[in-house]
């Protein structure tokens, strides 16, 4: 294995090329692939893109483009159209003849059916290759079991997730990233990063913050009295006043790949000035560039402008949309603490509680609001879970209960078996942590979320779920309701979504992304039958339904135990723009619906009086 790197002010060292790459054994790189295919068969089936023929006895194959190409394995068809595939069953047969599996020719073979243009096919290969690299590389650490990784802290779970999200095939691009800043910078890694940090002239930067902080007493407290010292020693230093710049963060791949070139005429010009590392180390999160402050663990997060290509999008942070951020933090905090059903269930949110932005003034004039150039240079700080803990109490992304080990091994799984409940009652509180407060929000406030395992933390307690924290807020919370009054700051959080598509924020988003997963994870392994699974959730759904009989207009009126709802498709999404998957102001125009899926909670429908 390649060392982690130390962390550094110039750019991720250079290991020696072969030790960049010792990851990438022949070994390494069949397994990676068989994975993915499997994910891309069972994926893609999922979303009708593929048509699996049966030949019997469980047995399926699809035939590529041209009919020369022939794909074999063995599945089991599950709720929600979910196929769960045995990845060593996958055989690659052409004209008749068996050949090796080939993570590229897939796409190649498929190209037509998938619907990749001749503009994105090559970008979505160089996804495929980096995603396949990421998996190599996890592939050669050391083999950490479910079991040991559910009795494992906060930030040990964090960098040992493996799969990256449960319904994109291309889930780990990084497209920028070279094999040394990989090493230096992918949440696996486990590498301590130090931030650099730079002064950017008043004239051109915001900055926003919540009602119960201030510009200076933060950055005091998250850079302490003698780095801030040390910093406004570089600018006077050339002779210019600290007073007039303000202080950001800075990825370090984002100041050497960018900001040192892009805006060089602003470090030309004095307009930003590098100013050298803080004192803290990080290490990157799951969403690759959010950081987490080891050093200090109740400190803030903080998240940078990165712009690398990540599945469907280029990971910058725009000034003029970290602008209203707090302001909307601050109002979904309180909408929470003033509800007395979401205070019930113990939901809390990390605020983000500040947040700076740089404006270029050439590329502002010259793009517009979505461009990847208006999005180089920002960043925001995120409160903390750690403080918020009680004692006996630990953290987990929720993205860790669809983490499945080398050996097949479910950390699910393993945090059920440890907590002695059974299953149905752990599922059951769990639900009560997490979906309820979706629920409710959504059918008292019209609210809604991006509520997938990366954005959600788990507050654990004797191995069981006791609550549940939801972050990354501004970017990703909608209002629905045209005639809500909202702050004119949170104004922008109001979005038009047709009448019909509004339940697919908890039935797309909750029931077809994580639940569908998770159901069939657990019912694989002998945990929790299918029926059992989504008789739990229907249980949930309908406690809640019951504690709150005012609401039953708004229960009839968005059926959430309809018999089918639509099915929106993700990879379709991906597969047809994957430099811009959706507009962020109108979420709802850029879904894929095919055809409808059978609502798995719809036999459990409580009798209507």
């Amino acid at each position: 294995m390649t060392p982690s790197p130390r962390p550094t002010a110039g750019p991720a060292p250079l290991p020696a090329p072969h030790e960049a790459v010792a990851h990438l054994t022949p070994g390494n790189w069949d397994t990676a692939v068989r994975l993915l295919l499997r994910k891309a068969l069972s994926e893609f089936s999922h979303e009708r893109l593929l048509s699996p023929t049966a030949l019997g006895a469980g047995h399926y194959a699809v035939t590529s483009d041209d009919g020369t190409v022939e794909y074999r394995f063995t599945a089991r068809l599950m709720a929600l159209d979910h196929w769960q595939i045995d990845a060593d069953s996958i055989t690659r047969r052409r004209d008749g003849a068996e050949v090796p599996l080939d993570g590229l020719a897939f796409f190649t073979e498929f190209r037509g059916t998938l619907g990749l243009s001749d503009e994105v096919l090559p970008v979505y290969l160089e996804e495929v290759s980096s995603t396949l690299a990421g998996t190599a590389y996890k592939l050669a650490k050391k083999p950490v079991t479910a079991e040991e990784l559910a009795g494992a802290d906060f930030q040990a779970i964090e960098t040992g997730m493996t799969e990256g999200h449960p319904c994109f095939v291309a889930n780990n691009g990084r497209l920028g990233f070279g094999a040394h800043e990989y090493l230096a910078y992918a949440p696996e890694a486990a590498s301590p990063v130090r931030l650099l940090w730079v002064a950017a002239h008043r004239d051109h930067t915001t900055f926003t913050c919540s009602d119960d902080t201030d510009y200076e007493t933060l950055v005091r407290a998250e850079l302490g009295e003698a780095t801030v010292d040390r910093f406004a020693s570089v600018l006077r230093g050339l002779g210019l006043d600290p007073a007039d710049y303000l202080l950001i963060p800075v990825h370090p791949w984002q100041w050497w790949n960018k900001l040192a070139v892009t805006f060089s005429a602003e470090v030309a010009r004095r307009r930003i000035v590098p100013l050298g590392e803080g004192g803290d180390e990080y290490l990157a999160q799951q969403s690759i560039r959010t950081f987490f402050n080891t050093s200090d663990p109740a400190k803030h997060y903080v998240k940078t402008a990165l712009s690398v290509l990540n599945m469907g999008f280029m990971r910058g942070l725009s000034a003029a949309y970290m602008e209203a951020t707090p302001a909307i933090n601050d109002w979904l905090a309180d909408l929470i603490a003033g509800d007395p059903v979401l205070r019930a269930t113990g939901l809390s949110v990390i605020r983000e509680h500040a947040a700076v932005g740089y404006r270029h003034p050439g590329y502002e004039a010259a793009t517009d609001r979505y461009s990847p150039y208006r999005k180089m240079l920002a960043a925001l700080w995120r409160e903390s879970p750690v403080p918020q803990l009680a004692e006996g109490q630990r953290l987990a992304t929720m993205a860790s209960l669809l983490h499945v080990d080398r050996d097949g091994g479910s950390l699910a799984a393993a945090l059920i078996a440890r907590s002695g409940l059974d299953p149905e009652e752990w599922l059951g509180r769990y639900l009560d942590a997490y979906l309820t407060p979706l629920l409710h929000s959504f059918y008292a406030h019209d609210l809604v979320y991006m509520p997938h395992g990366e954005n959600v933390i788990l507050v654990l307690e004797d191995d069981a779920v006791a609550r549940a924290v939801f972050k990354d807020i501004a970017e990703e919370i909608v209002v629905m309701d045209p005639d809500v009054p909202l702050p004119p700051a949170v104004e922008r959080i109001r979005a038009e979504v047709p009448e019909d598509m509004r339940l697919l924020s908890i039935l797309t988003d909750v029931f077809d992304c994580f639940l569908r997963h998770l159901g069939a994870i657990l019912a694989d392994r002998g945990v929790l039958t299918e029926e059992a699974f989504w008789r739990t959730v229907a249980g949930a759904v309908t406690r809640y339904q019951e504690s709150v009989p005012e609401l039953a207009e708004r229960f009839e009126r968005y059926d959430i135990f309809a018999e089918e709802f639509a099915l929106s498709c993700l990879n379709r999404l991906q597969l047809r723009n994957n430099r811009q998957m959706v507009d962020l102001a109108d979420p709802s125009g850029a879904l894929q619906l095919v055809g409808t899926l059978r609502n798995p909670i719809a036999p459990y429908a409580p009798a209507r009086s």
